[in-house]
């Protein structure tokens, strides 16, 4: 590779995945676009709640933060997971079907979970934080496209591990963004591969993961199949100071 190859080559942005939360500390964060991946459920409630007509989500990290909101004089709804449960005394967790349009439009929700938050979280620092689901696959693909920048996909995980869910959806971003000036790494490189896998039947290769067994104990599998659906929406939910809004494109 001749030194003007080579400049140009480092000149193209990166598409990078990071596929725990752990490893977030290898990347220069403010450095990127972030998209944080969370299927199984937060980011995909999130987008559905968003182009439902939630007039914006608040992400906290801890339990207590989200309760505070009850204090502040406002009428918030309040939603609060911890592993793959709702809360005691919150208006409801993580399923997407607490966010439909009846019950979030025009509301504002407060919402923390075991792992989507925590990634947004720990992604704070980053040029700008969007929420990415198989629900919005598409239209987050054609915005990024258009983004000249650094894009990093945050795979929230279980608790800090790999999961597979999240690393198919960045697998799938990175197959969309195929052929565009991003340049690839090696976890990008792999979590399309195992897309490759999983493509052509979603839902059966994700049976198998530990966390579709977690929401099958709980007898929730509806879930996990309308986490599935591809392209439902086109809302992209980015953040905006504390608050997780409407992206105008």
């Amino acid at each position: 590779m001749t030194d003007q190859t080579n400049s140009v080559t480092q000149s193209r942005p990166k598409l990078a995945v990071c596929l725990t939360p752990a490893l977030l500390p290898l990347y220069k964060v403010e450095e990127y676009i972030v998209v944080v991946i969370d299927v199984f459920r937060a980011t995909t409630s999130i987008c559905y709640g968003i182009e439902n007509g939630a007039e914006a989500i608040i992400p906290v990290s801890q339990v207590e933060e989200c309760a505070a909101y009850r204090e502040k004089g406002l009428s918030y709804l309040l939603a609060a997971e911890r592993d793959g449960q709702v809360v005691a005394g919150f208006d409801f967790g993580n399923s997407p079907f607490s966010y439909t349009a009846e019950k979030v439009a025009g509301k504002i929700v407060v919402l923390t979970t075991t792992n989507g938050t925590h990634a947004l979280h720990l992604s704070r620092s980053a040029k700008q934080i969007v929420i990415g689901s198989f629900l919005n696959l598409t239209a987050l693909c054609s915005w990024l496209k258009d983004q000249h920048e650094n894009i990093l996909l945050v795979c929230s995980g279980w608790k800090n591990n790999f999961n597979l869910e999240d690393t198919l959806f960045a697998g799938a971003v990175v197959e969309q963004l195929k052929g565009s000036v991003h340049r690839t790494d090696d976890p990008a490189i792999a979590a399309n591969d195992l897309y490759q896998l999983a493509k052509d039947d979603l839902a059966g290769y994700l049976s198998k993961t530990s966390h579709s067994e977690r929401l099958k104990q709980l007898g929730i599998e509806k879930d996990i199949a309308f986490c599935l659906n591809v392209d439902l929406t086109t809302a992209i939910p980015v953040l905006q100071g504390e608050k997780l809004v409407k992206l105008s494109v």
